[in-house]
């Protein structure tokens, strides 16, 4: 089953993102979110959250697939990662948990460390997607893609081959470290020893 989790950031306007949306055989909305997904023209199949950001009219209307989770110790993105989990959904695509507010951008991106070891979860932006990795990893790519890599472990040492400028067990201890990288041919290649990877490539 597609799953897609939408997020109440910005809503895509990228085909690519749009695209997973629209095959989507489920799409969990986090709170507000429902309300971007209706005015696209979409369905939700599940509406998460506190339920403080969605109407009376979409409330009633989707009252049989709302589930209120007023839990302040974690957010929404997750209330719906964690549903997808129990519901035994395996592999989610996370839509929409960009733009807006910086502070919201930063906190989403950080949290697919949090879900790499339970999920297999790919956040897809207007400009590309960002993935979380626990190993070493080689990657499809073709010349001249844009790469960015991060990590919440400011004592994570990464080795690359195959992109633009090489990463020779590179401490990522700050985050702008491993950004603006390019791929160099038709995949690249990340290695580390222990750790999280989260990994930007653009369309």
């Amino acid at each position: 089953m597609k799953t897609v989790i939408l997020a109440n950031g910005t809503f895509p306007s990228h085909l690519i993102p749009l695209a997973r949306l629209h095959a989507a055989d489920m799409i969990v909305c986090c709170d507000g979110a429902a309300e971007k997904l209706v005015a696209n023209g979409l369905e939700p199949g599940i509406i998460i959250g506190d339920l403080d950001s969605v109407s009376p009219e979409l409330r009633e209307r989707y009252r049989n697939i709302l589930v209120q989770d007023t839990d302040q110790e974690t957010n929404d993105l997750t209330k719906a990662v964690n549903w997808c989990i129990a519901a035994g959904i395996g592999e989610v695509t996370i839509i929409g948990a960009t733009g807006i507010r910086e502070d919201h951008t930063l906190g989403n991106i950080s949290l697919l460390a949090d879900y790499s070891s339970r999920i297999d979860a790919v956040m897809l932006t207007d400009t590309g997607s960002f993935r979380a990795y626990d190993r070493s990893v080689t990657i499809d790519s073709h010349p001249g893609q844009q790469v960015s890599l991060f990590s919440i472990d400011p004592l994570l040492k990464v080795t690359s081959a195959g992109l633009k400028y090489p990463l020779n067990n590179l401490t990522l201890h700050s985050w702008w470290r491993g950004t603006l990288n390019e791929s160099e041919g038709d995949s690249f290649s990340l290695e580390f020893v222990s750790g999280q990877l989260i990994l930007f490539t653009e369309y």
